[in-house]
């Protein structure tokens, strides 16, 4: 029996009217007559029960600077190191703690300070990097912590762990658990969005993976949707030639019903997911051309992002469409940024770097902020890792390059929730050591939920007999970071 046929058995007139009268056909009634009837109006697809307490964000936009930067050259300054230049790392900083294979074989470890200036910023008195000047523009609007601490030493492990709690593959990432919990309030758009920047330094950088922001054993529709630049941002979502809207509808209900079928008889929650997939596509056709015109920004817009942000895919254009996404109140938006991984011409990378991030990132809390978005928008800065106060290679007046750094790292937040204008932890004088206040990645995952107004501990799913959380069995809110 053909598909057609068993679906003609299936929805007699009867059957049609029975679900017509009960269950979606009611809801869906109800809802076009009175929207504020449910609950659940508001979202699509969150958890009952969630969130626990009143949030203080809405949305995430986390600008993930893939590679790890180079703490000791933008955030942690460490004037003294110029006293101990090219002299060897101290056993009694080290304390045996294990490094990379890529030094490891070094005869040498000596110790290279910073060659750029650090002045200080805005009311705080923030000391910054000359490489990021448009970052004392937010610093008063900005919490910068330099404790962040990981469990990883290399990058695929790092960057699995910050985005999905756990160093191996398969969990969902941070962005599948949010639009898994809360839901979304755009019903036009996906939950989770990414949004990938190439490198602009010069030497390889470090590949990215889909599965970086993958729902893991979630259901497939709780997965980031990859935005890309150019005029498809979606891969298959234009209809092929000869194929018109109400075609494309007649075939969009026809597939449903199909699906429906099978998911009575299997009872699989894959297949609802793709049921609502489908329809999420079809909407898309419309809401994504409309979100990726830039054409009505008026000029100060592409002013404050700098020249960059008329390049599609630049984190320049990134950073704008991160905005215009959080005003449609996407729940989760994540950038990767590619090219930090600065294991040698450190100097000449680290800043090319720096040019196409520092405007755009400043830029972004600038414009959420005019636009009163800010205080429901958590907006979140940082790497896997950081890099070593060591000198990987030769060491030249001029020239130097940095080994991955797990130990700490410095990363910023803002927005929903987050106290503004303070710098949280201390490190050494050689930035290897945290002295106070670490963070975990784990807190800093807590830290994120509880912003969203969730749990973490409470934020589950049960998959294999296991009851599984984004900060797997640790992970502590940071109450300093809180307003």
């Amino acid at each position: 029996m053909t598909p057609y046929q068993e679906l003609q058995l299936a929805l007699t007139r009867r059957h049609f009217f029975g679900l017509a009268s009960t269950g979606i056909g009611t809801a869906a009634l109800a809802s076009l007559m009175e929207p504020t009837a449910f609950a659940d109006a508001a979202t699509d697809g969150g958890q009952l029960g969630l969130p626990h307490f009143a949030p203080k964000a809405k949305r995430v936009i986390f600008l993930h600077q893939s590679g790890g930067p180079s703490q000791i050259d933008l955030f942690d300054y460490k004037p003294v190191l110029k006293k101990h230049q090219a002299t060897e790392l101290p056993s009694s900083i080290r304390m045996g703690q294990r490094i990379t294979g890529m030094t490891s074989g070094q005869n040498s470890l000596p110790v290279a300070s910073s060659i750029f200036n650090f002045k200080q910023y805005g009311q705080s008195g923030t000391w910054l990097s000359e490489l990021i000047p448009h970052h004392g523009k937010i610093v008063d609007d900005i919490a910068i912590i330099k404790t962040v601490n990981t469990d990883a030493i290399n990058h695929d492990p790092a960057i699995t762990f910050i985005q999905t709690g756990f160093m191996q593959p398969g969990r969902p990432s941070m962005g599948s658990w949010v639009s898994y919990g809360l839901g979304s309030e755009n019903h036009d758009l996906p939950a989770f969005v990414v949004l990938i920047s190439q490198s602009s330094a010069l030497n390889t950088d470090q590949p990215l993976f889909s599965r970086l922001w993958s729902a893991g054993f979630l259901a497939s529709k709780y997965q980031g949707v990859n935005f890309r630049s150019g005029s498809d941002p979606v891969l298959f979502l234009s209809d092929p030639a000869g194929i018109d809207k109400p075609t494309r509808r007649r075939m969009l209900d026809t597939v449903k019903a199909l699906n429906e079928i099978r998911e009575q008889s299997y009872g699989d929650p894959e297949i609802e997911a793709r049921i609502s997939q489908y329809e999420m596509a079809f909407k898309m056709q419309t809401s994504v051309p409309e979100l990726t015109d830039l054409s009505k920004e008026p000029q100060s817009t592409f002013d404050l992002y700098g020249p960059d942000s008329r390049k599609p895919g630049s984190y320049a254009a990134n950073c704008l469409l991160a905005r215009r996404l959080a005003e449609r109140n996407v729940r989760f938006v994540q950038i990767y940024k590619r090219g930090w991984d600065q294991h040698n011409d450190l100097p000449r990378d680290l800043k090319l770097q720096c040019e196409s991030v520092d405007q755009p990132s400043a830029a972004l809390i600038q414009d959420l902020k005019q636009r009163g978005l800010l205080d429901e928008t958590l907006v979140i800065w940082g790497g896997e890792f950081g890099r070593t106060v060591y000198c990987q290679g030769k060491l030249t007046e001029a020239n130097y390059g940095r080994d991955h750094h797990p130990r700490c790292f410095t990363m910023w937040m803002a927005g929903g929730g987050i106290k503004p204008g303070v710098t949280l932890g201390e490190t050494d004088d050689y930035s290897y050591n945290v002295v106070a206040n670490p963070v975990h990645v784990h807190d800093l995952q807590a830290t994120i939920l509880r912003c969203l107004g969730v749990d973490h501990k409470r934020l589950t799913y049960k998959f294999q007999g296991r009851h599984f959380r984004l900060t797997d069995v640790e992970g502590n809110v940071v109450q300093e970071l809180l307003a």
